[in-house]
């Protein structure tokens, strides 16, 4: 990057910039014989007094044009004419995209406001302790619509720092023609979404996250983009190859869009400058790559198990692809020391998560992708009593420990439409009529159990990070689909409805005051890079380790509860610091909240703790100092 100054900064000299009292617009075009800009100062006619100058055999145009006739907040768009044909197009590198609300078509729109956001927080420094809240601004309103910055910041992010987290991860940032996509096909890589407000509006947002410590991570799309034409940068000079690949490697067979070619220069350049960018203009903190395991095979993963590492060195591997990934590591991390970045790769590539300088992707961590299909696996085809303990231990514990992970027991995958949340699995109908305190529901109580369990097995063993889902902490019922022809745009199921877990008289406030603690008395086990084994009692269904300075008992029996369960721990005394089956988070009460437990010395000089473990129960205990 030293020798090639303005490499990774391209959007400081493509897209609009206003300079004095000049609108100075340049796009990269090789193919383009003839580019016009589209405004309310044309007509939005083509015009030869409003046509760009190509100014070098690379393919960089150039438009300038007084900002009284392209100022602050007027719509645009560019045709673009080529050999045989012309489009219109948006500029690739649009700041800001806005779609008409009477015609549906999007324009670019010039963003430049007299007075600039005034920045009043510093980014945090990195937190050892990664506590993710997964967040989709759009449907985090309980009303039925499309949320904005503003509420957002109003009305969830208290929530989520009462609730523990130290990051937010934010989805559906870059803009998107389909709100149902969930973000995940970007047209315009460099435009703030529109759909939830303004940039200012989520730079406060972003400076109010930082105010109470919180680093904001954003999705990062560029495994593929959507293949749009007008709206997007697919064929955006007349060929398919300006950005993406030619042929049929230029096209996702499973998700219907574009895929990048890492192997080009300028599309490096674009990439790495979309990178730089959201860190530069919007004080970003990190990135969640999303499709990884897309972009590193030629097959896009599909249909690949991943048992063997043969299968990860077997010339299926798109170099380029993984090159362009350590180079993004490597940009983000010079810019920001600090930056937070976690690759979302199901196949687990050896070394995605280790320094470029050893040959690794970068990344700061992974996610855990296996979980989640692990508790439902075992959720659908086991029944309680043939849970394994020791599998459990084996499977959450199956990672290289080189490399760090992100465990989450589910995401909004499992939420969507065609799947269901975990506690949705287990409770179904019996969420419609049973939730109330005062009802009695075996379904209910079995599922609110267990779901305790998964998470505090998932939190305190699958990585170390955490990942949750906004809503999941409370058992958020039903599952999330976006307004569509099919469901009559109905926006019943965009939204999350934050009542119920601040109504005291169901049991989703007393699920959310159970997430809160674990994350509060538990978050300190992240800390600790290995756990410890020390029992897995396949008859009893109990499995109990130490990761950091805890010590976690937990009875996954459905109806077996043991007195006096002799655990070998070093002697001393013991706190309980969490106990799922307390009244106040819709336990039975059968162990005390407030309790201290004292080793015994047994007659075979074993020295051990003798808690009482009631059945679907798990306590976490903590070494007095100094007993």
């Amino acid at each position: 990057f030293e020798d090639c100054p303005g490499f990774g900064e391209a959007y400081n000299y493509y897209g609009v910039h206003m300079l004095n009292e000049d609108c100075i617009i340049r796009e990269w075009a090789p193919n383009a014989t003839e580019i016009f800009l589209l405004a309310d100062v044309t007509g939005w006619q083509p015009s030869v007094d409003y046509s760009f100058k190509r100014l070098n055999e690379h393919g960089d145009w150039e438009l300038k044009v007084s900002q009284k006739e392209l100022g602050h907040e007027n719509y645009y768009r560019l045709l673009v004419r080529w050999p045989g044909g012309e489009g219109e197009r948006i500029p690739a590198y649009a700041e800001r995209v806005v779609q008409d609300s009477y015609s549906y078509v999007y324009s670019a729109q010039v963003w430049s406001p007299s007075e600039k956001y005034k920045w009043k927080y510093k980014n945090p420094e990195k937190n050892e302790s990664l506590l993710i809240y997964e967040a989709h601004i759009g449907m985090a309103t309980e009303e039925y619509g499309v949320g904005t910055y503003d509420e957002f910041r109003t009305n969830v992010l208290p929530r989520i720092v009462n609730e523990g987290f130290t990051a937010v991860q934010f989805m559906a940032l870059m803009e998107h023609p389909y709100y149902g996509s969930f973000g995940y096909q970007v047209s315009n890589f460099f435009a703030l979404t529109s759909k939830y407000g303004t940039p200012e509006e989520f730079k406060q947002l972003v400076d109010e996250c930082h105010k109470y410590g919180l680093i904001v991570i954003m999705d990062l799309i560029h495994s593929h983009a959507v293949r749009n034409e007008v709206e997007g940068i697919s064929c955006q000079d007349g060929t398919l190859y300006q950005y993406f690949h030619d042929g049929g490697k230029g096209f996702h067979p499973a998700w219907d869009s574009r895929c990048f070619d890492y192997n080009k220069d300028d599309v490096l350049n674009f990439l790495l400058s979309n990178c730089a960018y959201w860190i530069n203009e919007y004080h970003i903190d990190g990135y969640r790559f999303d499709g990884v395991t897309s972009m590193l095979y030629f097959d896009h993963g599909l249909g690949s198990s991943f048992d063997h590492y043969d299968k990860y060195f077997n010339g299926n591997v798109d170099e380029d692809a993984f090159l362009y990934l350590s180079l993004a590591n490597y940009i983000i991390h010079r810019i920001n020391p600090n930056a937070i970045t976690i690759a979302e790769d199901m196949s687990g590539m050896p070394g995605i998560a280790r320094s470029p300088e050893i040959g690794g992707g970068g990344f700061d961590y992974r996610l855990a992708m296996g979980l989640p299909d692990y508790w439902i696996k075992i959720l659908k085809h086991v029944s309680d009593e043939n849970w394994s303990p020791g599998q459990i231990w084996e499977t959450l514990n199956n990672r290289r420990f080189t490399e760090k992970n992100i465990a989450y027991s589910e995401s909004h995958d499992q939420a969507l439409v065609g799947d269901k949340t975990l506690i949705f699995r287990m409770i179904d109908s019996d969420m419609y009529t049973c939730m109330t305190i005062d009802c009695t529901s075996l379904t209910v109580s079995r599922g609110m159990a267990l779901i305790k369990i998964i998470n505090l097995l998932t939190f305190s063993l699958g990585g170390d990070g955490y990942m949750c889902f906004m809503g999941n902490e409370f058992g958020h019922p039903e599952w999330i689909d976006f307004p569509r022809e099919g469901n009559g745009w109905d926006y019943h199921y965009a939204r999350r409805q934050w009542s119920l877990a601040d109504n005291k008289e169901l049991r989703y406030s007393r699920l959310l005051s159970f997430s809160r603690d674990m994350l509060t008395h538990c978050c300190d086990s992240l800390l600790s890079k290995y756990s410890d084994f020390i029992i897995a009692h396949e008859s009893d269904k109990v499995l109990c380790y130490k990761r950091g300075d805890l010590y976690y008992f937990v009875n996954m029996n459905p109806s077996i509860s043991f007195k006096d369960y002799g655990i070998e721990v070093p002697a001393g005394d013991y706190e309980l610091v969490l106990n799922t089956d307390s009244v106040n988070y819709d336990g039975e009460g059968r162990v005390p909240d407030t309790l201290i437990l004292k080793t015994l010395n047994c007659s075979d000089g074993v020295v051990r703790i003798t808690p009482y473990l009631p059945c679907r129960t798990a306590l976490v205990f903590k070494k007095i100092k100094g007993s």
